[in-house]
């Protein structure tokens, strides 16, 4: 056959991919065999249209030569490749892997020919800068109707945490895996946190379990490699033992305590956003045979599995900014409203016992004047760190510029006058800190605007008695 031939009468990029296949089934050395000019050019020609050519590790085309010559070894494209050329099977994906700055919409088509061991199949490409929905939406009808169904789960939700276990379900069945997760990443504070998972009923979930738990050094060091690992791919799959020692080469670490706790097959997708990773979708022991429906379906379906956390986070750190003071991190004044307003409407019950503290700052004023608001912010935020210390399991909010509310539902009043008196005597230990204090308690039913009035009265005489004995440090 002319295979030269053939790779010309393609008007996409195309090059003709040789594969070569032992008798135990196992695959050795995949080749670009020759390519049309499109194909050849994308790697050679450098000009504005040509996005390929700065990504190339090398620029000069060299007929039958390994594939690794121009992209990193990558197990996923080896695996399309294998089911297209020797399984005869067509493979198409519209993906955006992380090493290239542009989306690939990749056919993989089998050819009914072979030369001894070695078995061929076109490659066909074409590149766009920016992720095109209906390439995207391009898919089987199986698949288009799973991601579709997450989707629909995804935007229809009013309990994000519930969907996500829905989701995660599906995942996993889909799969048919033991075990899988989506797993949040913070690379701020190196740490990591499981955000749902799901397992089969016969799988003892308590290996994984541990396998995070004891993780090589903290588990975090693991996630750490694996954007190494994955190499610029969109993913990782071990299908085998194969796939595994290819793995272990560049991280022998990690597939050490793989094999330590019985995993022999993985799908690790990170969930990327705006080129930023939020976490990773894990999926383990699953069905082999099933990879390139799997990997299908997940490439779309992990897309808009990580816009959906972003916007959970998103909206999370908005509400975390209306409701905590950002520079002591009590709850605001917005938080002290919200909670005072449901307590007035009946929409939440106070507890038979309520202790209201109040604490406002003395001297703050003189503070600012002699070192600045700098040094004003830095005594409210010393503050703040000491009626955490004396109220640890109370709400705590910032009422205004230098005023301080205390809400606990739990101490007796001889326990709640223990506190206050703890709050002095750590102010008087830090020098620099001065409070006025008061407080009321109550068992029953409770008016919360009394027993807020009655507390501030309180500190307020407290805090004519403080002006009393140290007149020079009245505000003016």
């Amino acid at each position: 056959m002319d295979l030269q031939q053939l790779a010309d009468s393609f008007t996409p990029m195309t090059c003709i991919i040789s594969v070569e296949v032992f008798p135990d089934g196992n695959y050795g050395n995949i080749r670009l065999v020759c390519g049309n000019k499109a194909y050849i050019d994308s790697i050679e020609v450098q000009n504005s249209d040509n996005m390929a050519y700065d990504t190339m590790l090398n620029n000069k085309f060299i007929p039958n030569s390994p594939y690794e010559n121009y992209i990193p070894k990558d197990l996923n494209f080896e695996n399309a490749c294998y089911l297209s050329a020797v399984m005869k099977k067509p493979f198409h994906t519209y993906m955006h892997p992380e090493r290239y700055p542009f989306w690939v919409d990749m056919y993989i088509m089998p050819v009914a020919y072979t030369n001894g061991n070695t078995h061929y199949c076109t490659y066909s490409m074409d590149l766009t800068p920016e992720a095109s929905v209906s390439r995207m939406s391009d898919k089987e009808a199986a698949v288009t109707a799973s991601v579709l169904e997450t989707c629909i789960k995804l935007r229809d939700t009013k309990d994000f945490k519930h969907t996500m276990d829905e989701v995660i379900e599906d995942i996993r069945l889909l799969c048919s895996a033991e075990n899988v997760c989506i797993l949040l990443t913070d690379y701020k504070t190196r740490s990591c946190s499981i955000l749902c998972e799901s397992t089969s009923h016969d799988f003892d979930n308590r290996r994984i379990v541990e396998y995070f738990n004891n993780g090589i050094n903290s588990f975090f060091d693991v996630v750490d490699t694996w954007k190494d690992t994955i190499a610029g791919s969109t993913c990782l799959i071990i299908q085998n033992e194969s796939d595994m020692n290819v793995v272990r080469e560049r991280n022998p670490e990690w597939i050490a305590s793989l094999e330590k706790y019985g995993i022999k097959s993985i799908v690790l997708y990170p969930l990327n956003y705006n080129n930023e990773t939020l976490g990773y979708v894990w999926a383990v022991n699953f069905a082999t045979e099933n990879t390139a429906k799997i990997r299908s379906t997940l490439e779309t379906t992990t897309y808009f599995i990580a816009s959906e956390i972003a916007n959970h986070q998103l909206l999370a750190r908005l509400e975390y900014m209306s409701s905590v003071d950002l520079l002591t991190g009590v709850m605001n004044r917005n938080a002290m409203n919200k909670r005072v307003d449901d307590i007035i409407s009946g929409k939440e019950v106070l507890p038979l016992r309520v202790g209201v503290v109040f604490a406002d700052l003395n001297g703050l004023k003189k503070v600012n004047d002699t070192g600045g608001h700098t040094a004003g912010d830095s005594y409210i935020k010393k503050s703040a760190d000491l009626l955490k210390k004396a109220f640890p399991e109370s709400e705590i909010y910032r009422a205004g510029g230098d005023e301080f509310m205390v809400i606990n539902c739990s101490l007796s009043e001889a326990e709640l006058r223990s506190r206050t008196d703890e709050l002095r005597k750590l102010q008087e230990n830090a020098d620099d800190v001065s409070f006025s204090l008061g407080y009321c308690y109550n068992e029953g039913k409770t008016d919360i605007r009394k027993a807020m009035s009655s507390a501030d009265m309180e500190m307020y005489r407290d805090k004519q008695s403080y002006y009393e004995r140290y007149p020079e440090r009245r505000r003016k």
